[in-house]
This record gives structure tokens, sequence and C-alpha cells, in this order.
């Protein structure tokens, strides 16, 4: 029996359409065909290894493990996986990818012989449907195909195979200098057969695109590796035909072992799309932000007045056959989320066209009409409650943090009109701008505990709070500011550093709606980093910062959150803003190691650029 592996024992390979999770123990575990939010074929990682996977390891691993030993890499900067086997009588690579796309998706696989000889074996067991259906297996002009729920799995390999069980088996040996490649090519079950790839083109031509890629970052800090695994986390996780960015590859991967705050994150939320194109700018991708912008027009000009948190979704169901990752259920796909008012998400749109176009990528007159548009239901909208940035199932508020985006957002509408790139009413804005700050400072600052509070009113705080300086609302040396870091830190933090959201309640529903606790979230950590040195306090940043770094997986993934307790990571996974996390923090910390003064952390903004 396959071994219940933790979220962290897995890497990601991905043609900017999709993505795979390869585990440790050569299993793929999860594959949505053909795009991210479609149905999965491989779901084992939701349930058992019967809800769909393929497992390429030596036969001494399928029979327990004994005697057989890994490691696993990516090749160079790139998102090519390399997984190397050992044994008692030999050893190979098996080197894992998916070509960037042009014509059928495709997983290729190639095990080597590297040392000695090895007896290898290759188990397919597709279940389309997330899972739920067992596909007919045949031969169709020598090659073979796992037909069902209208999706067809073409596996094409040099060496035999049989069906066996309901399963696509190959037992082979390799010997060192030898070679067996299998490409796994997805279609519509109606449709014509795809082509058979050169597998070693393939490898060469993935190769070459993830090198050119990478070499057009402009980040040459001291922590260049994180940052640009990062970015490429960041890349794999864009949908190439549209520009969208899907917040994680996965649905379901709890926030607590045995938890019910499961959610789908496959989609493209506004807030998440925002910041990691913020990220990218800032490390000199500005193809990827001219992309984006396509898509925001695509997406929102026509209806900016009911403008969607996220895009790509028709709501929120439940799978039932489906147990979930330890048996942490439910396992949802769509997200009922997708319906609320999240204001601060104005903040984050009118950011990145903002920081856009500092960074030269040039405004057009269907992205000014829109900024307008955007600015103009703000100043309808500010002053009503939502559900913030958490994304709450409980009664709308006035978040604070909601608010200070909505004054970024005004903001850095001024600075564009000031320069002359947008035309609108100068001294309405300033106005506007001037009202909801004054609002913010005294509905939402307890003056008594010297912080402001999640919510006007509250007692509670929030880590979102701690953006209020990296967005330039106040100046890092306010006493305010200075304040609400500390409150944060006392609340929020464990004695590791690690930050939580906002306080929960265990088995009694808490003031988001639901019950239950969850691990400390990343990227609030790295708020916290940010945080501590805009506030002059850099060796505690660089502490903090290396700490996190620590957190990461061999192949330097991170998912949504980090429980210190067990040592493990919780949430959909890779997570995005876990990664705009390590880039964010790391320019953030380059820029003021270099010397610029915090005070101008606001030109920096949310993007560290």
């Amino acid at each position: 029996m396959k071994r219940l592996p933790r979220i962290e024992h897995y890497g990601l390979i991905g043609d900017m359409q999709t993505s795979a999770h390869v585990c440790d123990d050569g299993s793929i575990d999860w594959l949505c065909l053909p795009r991210f939010d479609s149905p999965a074929p491989f779901a084992a990682l939701l349930g058992t290894q019967k809800h769909g996977a393929w497992r390429i390891a030596p036969a001494a691993a399928y029979e327990g493990g004994a005697g057989a030993t890994t490691e696993r890499r990516y090749v160079g900067e790139s998102l090519v996986l390399e997984t190397v086997w050992t044994t008692s009588s030999g050893s190979a690579k098996v080197t894992d990818f998916m070509p960037p796309r042009d014509g059928a998706p495709q997983v290729i696989r190639i095990v080597e012989g590297t040392a000695g000889q090895i007896a290898m074996a290759s188990t397919l067991r597709a279940r389309p449907g997330y899972g739920r259906v067992s596909p007919w297996i045949h031969e169709l002009g020598g090659r073979v195909i796992a037909e069902g729920a209208g999706d067809a799995l073409w596996l094409d390999t040099s060496t035999g195979q049989i069906e066996k069980d309901g399963a696509i088996v190959s037992s082979f040996t390799v010997a060192a200098g030898e070679r067996v490649a299998f490409v796994l090519s997805w279609g519509p079950s109606h449709g014509v057969a795809p082509e058979i790839p050169d597998p070693e083109a393939a490898l060469a031509a993935t190769l070459a695109f993830w090198e050119d890629w990478t070499s057009q970052c402009t980040y040459a800090g001291p922590h260049r590796e994180a940052v640009v695994r990062s970015l490429i986390a960041l890349k794999a996780m864009t949908y190439a035909p549209s520009g969208g960015i899907i917040a994680a590859p996965t649905t379901s991967l709890p926030e607590e072992i045995g938890g019910r705050r499961n959610w789908d994150y496959r989609y493209t939320w506004l807030r998440d799309a925002s910041t990691t194109l913020s990220a990218l700018l800032g490390s000199g991708y500005w193809q990827e932000a001219e992309a984006w912008r396509r898509w925001l027009l695509r997406a929102v000009a026509g209806d900016p007045e009911n403008l969607q948190i996220m895009y790509g979704i028709t709501g929120e169901r439940e799978l039932r056959w489906l147990p979930g990752y330890e048996n942490s259920g439910p396992v949802r796909i769509g997200n009922g989320a997708v319906d609320q008012l999240q204001l601060d998400v104005y903040g984050y749109v009118i950011e990145t066209l903002y920081l856009a176009h500092q960074c030269g990528v040039a405004r057009c007159g269907d992205t000014a009409v829109l900024h307008q548009r955007l600015v103009e239901h703000l100043a309808e909208r500010w002053q009503t409650p939502d559900e913030g940035i958490w994304e709450i199932r409980g009664e709308r508020r006035h978040f604070v943090h909601s608010k200070v985006m909505a004054w970024a957002a005004i903001d850095r509408t001024i600075r564009l009109v000031d320069s002359g790139a947008l035309d609108a009413d100068l001294f309405a804005l300033i106005e506007l701008r001037a009202a909801i700050h004054q609002e913010v400072c005294t509905l939402g600052f307890d003056p008594v505990r010297n912080t402001f509070t999640q919510s006007y009113g509250s007692h509670e705080i929030d880590a979102a709070l701690l953006l209020i300086p990296r967005v330039g609302f106040l100046p890092p040396d306010d006493p305010r500011v200075l304040g609400t870091v500390e409150a944060v830190r006392q609340q929020l933090s464990t004695p590791e550093g690690l930050v939580r959201r906002y306080p929960t309640a265990g088995d009694r529903i808490g003031l988001d709606g639901l019950n239950g606790d969850e691990g400390t979230f990343l990227l609030c950590s790295f708020w916290m980093v940010d945080a501590l040195a805009l506030t002059g306090r850099p060796d505690e940043a660089h502490a903090l910062f290396d700490r996190l770094l620590a957190l990461r997986t061999d192949l330097g993934l991170l998912a949504e959150e980090y429980d210190p307790a067990t040592g493990r990571q919780l949430g959909n996974f890779p997570q995005a803003y876990s990664h705009i996390g390590v880039i964010r923090s790391a320019l953030l910390l380059q820029q003021l190691d270099s010397g610029a003064p915090a005070a101008e952390a606001d030109v920096l903004s949310v993007a560290g650029v």
C-alpha cells in the first residue's frame, strides 16, 4: 500500500495551462486536464490510489520501499523535475515535465539508467471525473488509450504495456545509459488521436523555454535562488491563453487536518493575480503585466459596477465520493465566495495598473476608461461593509484593511492624474482620499490599546493591518503603526514569529462565520518581515525571513499555511500568495539594505519594486 504523503512531499510540473503534482515516491497524484479547473483523472491527492494516479518507481519501491532511496531536484532554473532512485542493484533517474503547450496537453516521463541495472515499473490508473469513472482501456493503432467521462488519455512508450486491475502497467529494466520514455497525452474522446512527440526534443525545448524566461529576472540580491524558484512557481500558475493567474493549482487541501476549511483555489482572484503581477513587475517581467491587463479588460471592462472578486467559476459544490486529504472533507469544486463584496480588490487592481505604468507598460484608452469607472464605483461604495480580504462567511463588516486599500486606490489614481497619465477631477480625488483617511483613523483605531483593529469598533486584531505602512497609508515611524505591529506580534504570532491571519474560535463559530482553526498564514508572516524592516528592526526582519525560507520544501515550494506544532505545510499547494511573499520581502529587504529610506516605502508599495 502506498504511504500517506505530506503536502510538502509533492513537486510541481506544468505547461502554463494545467499542472501535475508529483510525489517523492514517483506518483502523480493530482492532474486536471485540459485546464487547471478541469476535472482530474488523477485525484489520489484527495483520496487514495483508486481515485487515479500514475506511479513510476523501482519495483523494490512498490514492494514496501525497503532498499530503495530517492533524491530529487529541479533541473537548473526550470520546472523540469528529476528524481534519482537508488537500489542495491543500481540507480535510475526519472525526469518529469510538461512541455509548454502547442497542441495536446502532455506529461512526459523519461526513465534513464545511471548505474548498474534496475527493475522499474509504471502503473497508470486513470479515473476521470475526479476519481469517479473507471475508463475503457483498449488499443488503437498500437497505442493504449483510457477513455471515460468524455476524456481520452493516450499512453505511448517503447516498452510493453498490459491492462491489470483497471490500470495500464509496464515492467521493464534499465541499465546505465538506457532510456525509456512515457508520453501521456489528453484529448476529448470524440477527437482525433494526438500526435506522438519526440520526448528528447520536447525535453530540450522545455529546458530552453525556462532558461530563456528566468534569464529575464532583474533581481540579483542575496536570495536569488528563492526568488527565482518563486517566480517559476508563479509563472506555472499563469494560464497562458488568457493571461489570467490562478491562486493555486489544487482544491480542498485543508487549512486544518480533519477540518472543513477546504476551498477550491484553481481560479483567478483579482487580488491574488494583482499581487502576483506586482511581484513579477518588481522582478523585470513586463510581458506578463501586459497579458494580465488584456485579461482584465476582457473580464471586467463591460461590467465594472459588478466587479467580481474572482473569475472562471460557476458556483460551489461538494464531491462526496472523495474522502479528502487525510479525510479532511468536504472536497469542494467552485468557490462560494465568488459573489462576495471585497472592497480591497479595487485597491489591488488599481495599484497594479499604477505599477505597470511606473514600470513602463504603456497605458491605453480602454485601460484609462476602466480605471476611471472603477474609481467612480469605489467612490460610491467605499463606506459599505464587506466580506474583506479573508472572505468571511459571516456578517459583513467595515474592515479596516478594505478601507485602507480603498485609500490606496484613490492615492494611486491621484498620482496618475498628477503626472498627466489619467484625466480626472484631481480636487475631488484629493478630498475623497482625505475623507477615507480620516474615517479609518477615527473609527478603525483604538487609542487605548494604540492599535488599529480588524473592523470598526471591534477588539480583534488582523494581520492585514501590517500593510498600513507598506501601502503608504501612514509612515512606518508613526506611533499608531508601531503600536499595531506590536499588537499583531503579541496576539497573532507564534513563539517562532509566524503569524496567523486573525483569531479563530475552535469548535465554536468564529467571527469569520466558520468553526475550526488553521495554521499560520505564510503571507502574513512575510508581511511581518516587511513591517519589521520598515519600522527599523532589520536584524529581526532578516532573521524571520530566513526562518520562513527554511520552511520551503526541498524543491523550494510553499503551501498556503504552516503548522508549527506538527512541522507541516497546510492548505492549497503551491500557493501564489506565499511565493509572492518570498519575492516581495526579498525585494524590500534589498531596497532597504541598500539605503532607501523606510519613509519612501509607499513608493515601493505592495509590489516591493
